[in-house]
């Protein structure tokens, strides 16, 4: 399946300062797979390691300082040549800062050879940083990438066209049952594979179990021991937070005499690891939006929208009739689209009923309104205010709707989402 990364990875090939790569992401979005991918279509070869108790791998860049000698003793744990320029050597699942700091010396001048080392460890990037390394973010796919996982590509680039244009787009419908499909299926690359293999909705719903499963064990890498089985109660919390109508996080729900004090490390380590997308309350707003923040006032995600929809134990049926669950969904996709764009999130809440339902800034640091609104749930009074109140030139009403215009709203189709990022 193609991955949007690739585009990434071919810069990143042809840079005249090209740095040893450092690639994050959660587990099951496809990072080591896109990462082979790209090796097989643009390199002689590759010389791949799997880090994780790999004590050999360890020992080497413990000891070893010389980038020569790394290279050469590689090529003898790999039983494969490598070679400058043409072949791409790729460590997955690296976690030991002793690996890192041999990586950095492959960045400290202009080098012939090539890495991308993988993690899932967001938090390890801290430990991980230094000049001598570049790092990239990557997430599941994205609605466009889906489009073109089902030979849709033409959809997605009208959708794109409509979007910058501003005119409709001639194939809406077929775009927005597409989308709401997605919704269902989620982004996740071996989920995807399975729906276009024609799997059943159990089959789907028992692969998706298996990576839930998977989230869960990365909540075991919490070092503080105490803070994993409150970690576990709010990953499973989340789908009950958001079927409230208030969607801030309560840790009542959790049960009785649950303390925000108790649970602090835990959401932590969870939205530190992107296992988890919280959005901030603001009553006002000014730049940056960061200053605005009620830090014990928050709203959490999901980082992918098909699981999201198993662990609101959902069928076709409901997802179809029930409006309310449909806006749960759009909601969680928007703050997800949002978050892997680059965006913090907040929302804003007044002191009385009105709210609206994603506030951005963007890196020129306009601030930029988003609400969504369909048919059971429309807002137009809450942004017309906020609007008008914080005097902002720029806003955006998700709806399922086509495109349009009104005043100085965008009124944006919700399967065209993915396009506020090329925005």
């Amino acid at each position: 399946m193609e991955r949007k990364i690739e585009t990434f990875f071919k810069k990143w090939q042809q840079d005249i300062i090209r740095k040893p790569l450092i690639l994050y992401g959660p587990k099951q979005i496809g990072k080591t797979f896109a990462t082979l991918d790209f090796g097989k279509k643009e390199y002689k070869n590759i010389v791949y390691f799997n880090t994780e108790n790999n004590l050999s791998l360890l020992d080497l860049f413990s000891k070893e300082k010389s980038p020569d000698k790394i290279i050469l003793n590689l090529s003898l744990l790999s039983g494969e040549t490598i070679l400058k320029e043409d072949t791409l050597i790729i460590l997955d699942n690296v976690e030991d800062n002793e690996i890192v700091k041999g990586l950095k010396l492959f960045g400290s001048e202009k080098s012939k050879y090539h890495f991308i080392a993988i993690t899932s460890r967001r938090e390890k990037l801290n430990e991980f940083k230094g000049e001598e390394l570049q790092f990239k973010g990557m997430s599941e796919m994205d609605f466009e990438e889906y489009l073109w996982a089902r030979d849709e590509k033409s959809l997605a680039d009208l959708i794109k066209e409509s979007f910058n244009k501003h005119k409709i787009c001639p194939f809406h419908k077929v775009a927005l049952e597409l989308f709401q499909e997605y919704l269902m299926t989620g982004g996740l690359p071996e989920v995807v594979q399975a729906s276009l293999d024609g799997k059943s909705a159990y089959e789907i719903d028992a692969i998706k179990q298996k990576i839930i499963d998977v989230y869960k064990k990365e909540i075991l890498l919490n070092k503080v021991l105490i803070d994993i089985p409150r970690g576990l109660e709010v990953l499973n919390s989340v789908p009950e937070q958001l079927r409230k109508d208030n969607k801030k996080f309560q840790y009542g729900l959790m049960g009785y005499g649950k303390r925000a004090k108790e649970y602090e490390g835990a959401i932590n380590y969870l939205v530190n690891n992107q296992l988890l997308y919280r959005s901030y309350k603001i009553q006002s707003v000014k730049s940056p939006l960061s200053s605005c923040r009620e830090i014990d006032s928050f709203k959490l995600y999901l980082p992918d929208d098909g699981i999201l929809f198993t662990m609101l134990h959902l069928n076709l049926k409901q997802f179809a009739t029930d409006e309310k669950l449909k806006e749960i969904l759009y909601e969680n996709h928007l703050a997800k689209t949002l978050v892997e764009s680059g965006y913090s999130l907040y929302y804003y809440q007044s002191e009385g009923k009105a709210e609206v339902n994603f506030v951005v800034q963007n890196r020129m640091g306009k601030i930029i309104p988003i609400e969504i609104a369909t048919r059971s749930m429309s807002k137009a009074k809450s942004l017309s205010v906020f609007i008008k109140r914080f005097v902002v030139q720029q806003a955006y009403r998700i709806t399922e709707n086509n495109f349009s215009t009104k005043k100085e709203v965008r009124y944006i189709p919700v399967y065209a989402a993915f396009c506020l990022k090329e925005n």
